[in-house]
């Protein structure tokens, strides 16, 4: 049916892929990554929304390419952000879920065996930021300022506050309750901050300073707001722009967009100001698709949510702008990764990966230019440790399993994953699995306790290490039962 045995040669050296990086001798480009936080696969205008109001999001789109098949490499941020970050699949070095925030823990994280974006690049003259949030590892060798970032404004967790006057506890060290890290003051470098406006305004302010302050030389600015990340909260200044939404969930979730979308408009406004526009390339995507009950976000179309490997979990609002690169107005369709973005950079700056371990995406540059027709990736995979899912994908072919059940679904024609057509295509899907399984075979168990294993009452986690793992089991228990705050 998909004709997929002709490809499983072409999947199988993909499970090894080292980008070929054609020599560029064009001044190395700068790269902006844009992450939201829990937002819908509809919540953007490029996507189709009426009812929440994305123009500056919209430029991205408009003015490079909309990828209608952007994906990230796992349904929560954790895991999807080590995969973004480091260009290679997360399950690869064990990150397997959201990590422990417990600062006493030097390995729940981005292990220091694998290079991020900002340890890439900085060898090759690049100055670093990264501002919102972080949730790559507590314990100081893991924390931005060590893994390559030169500048860090924001917060170490998977969640915080909005509203300043909540921000109220110092340290990591004087959580005593679930939860209440979502309170931390936010840190600048290494020191603890006051805050007076609204996060994600502050955290698009920041933006601004670092663009400014570095436009004379190379740079990666990596914006990684929280919203619309629950708790649900949002300043009148944006809460009076929908009035016309009735359902108060809803119009904050909006409300905390709008505040995104005014800082992306700063962002992009600054790049011309400062002349670096053109050779500026900015990515806009989410970290996961929207949760179906924590925030009133909306996916659309596409089936399930955050968590899910179905495509409302890992399908995602995904853009990128290139002036000078990347012709405007471009829909472009063939399914791209999230680990497309540093394979990208690193290509378009010809910087020499051949120390580094190969990198899982590809530059996207040839394929939305229409110099390489072909589609960017045989095949993508997911897998799902804790809740015994795993998923692969090629371009319409989608095969999902979990534990006993079969599913495969043809997303040319059935983009709501609603007609499972593995009855009579079993063939074509044992061909994916068994592409999944070689996939499979070499990545890494889990490699660090996941978030909820902390201990906040002594907060010392590990120092009994059959409480802790009872708590891991139970963490575990809880997740599989939809049991989701991260």
């Amino acid at each position: 049916m998909f004709k997929i045995r002709v490809i499983i040669n072409s999947i199988i050296t993909a499970l090894v892929l080292v980008a070929a990086y054609p020599i560029n001798a064009q001044q190395p480009p700068n790269l902006i990554v844009i992450l939201t936080d829990d937002q819908g696969y509809a919540d953007v205008g490029f996507n189709g929304s009426t009812e929440i109001f994305t123009p500056n999001i919209d430029k991205i789109a408009k003015q490079g390419a909309r990828i209608t098949n952007g994906y990230v490499t796992y349904p929560v941020c954790g895991p999807s952000r080590a995969g973004l970050l480091t260009g290679r699949y997360q399950d690869r070095f064990g990150f397997v879920g959201n990590p422990t925030i417990d600062p006493t823990v030097n390995n729940a994280g981005i292990p220091l065996s694998e290079k991020n974006i900002a340890e890439v690049l900085q060898p090759a003259g690049y100055a670093s930021a990264i501002i919102g949030k972080w949730h790559m590892g507590t314990h100081p060798d893991l924390q931005p300022n060590n893994r390559g970032f030169e500048h860090f404004f924001g917060f170490l967790s998977g969640g915080h506050r909005y509203f300043p006057e909540e921000l109220n506890i110092e340290d990591l060290s004087e959580v005593t309750k679930k939860w209440q890290w979502y309170s931390t003051k936010l840190l600048r470098n290494k020191e603890r901050v006051e805050i007076t406006d609204y996060l994600t305004d502050e955290l698009s302010n920041d933006a601004v300073d670092f663009i400014q302050r570095k436009k004379d030389q190379p740079f990666f600015l990596y914006l990684s707001y929280n919203a619309p990340h629950a708790p649900l909260q949002a300043t009148e200044k944006y809460l009076k722009r929908y009035a016309h939404i009735k359902d108060e969930r809803r119009r904050t979730y909006a409300a905390m967009i709008s505040a995104v979308d005014d800082g992306v408009g700063r962002v992009l406004d600054t790049l011309q100001e400062t002349g670096i526009d053109e050779n500026t390339m900015v990515f806009f995507l989410s970290d996961n698709g929207g949760p179906l009950t924590k925030n009133a976000s909306n996916n659309g179309e596409l089936r399930g949510g955050k968590g899910d490997m179905f495509e409302g979990g890992v399908r995602v609002p995904f853009a990128v702008r290139w002036p000078a690169k990347i012709p405007a107005g471009i829909d472009y369709n063939q399914p791209v990764s999230s680990l497309d973005i540093l394979a990208t950079i690193v290509a378009e700056s010809n910087i020499d990966m051949s120390a580094n371990k190969p990198l899982d995406g590809v530059n996207l540059i040839p394929y939305l230019r229409g110099e390489n027709n072909n589609a960017p990736h045989d095949v993508l995979f997911w897998r799902g440790y804790t809740r015994g899912m795993e998923a692969s994908r090629t371009a319409n072919a989608k095969m999902i399993k979990h534990k006993q059940q079969k599913m495969l679904f043809d997303l040319s024609t059935d983009i709501g994953e609603s007609d499972n057509i593995q009855g009579n295509n079993s063939d074509d899907f044992d061909v994916l699995q068994d592409a999944y399984q070689q996939w499979n075979e070499q990545l890494q168990e889990p490699a660090f306790p996941r978030l909820g294993s902390w201990d906040f009452k002594s907060q010392n986690a590990q120092s009994d290490k059959s409480q802790t793992e009872h708590k891991q089991n139970q963490s575990n228990k809880n997740l599989n039962k939809g049991i989701n705050h991260e």
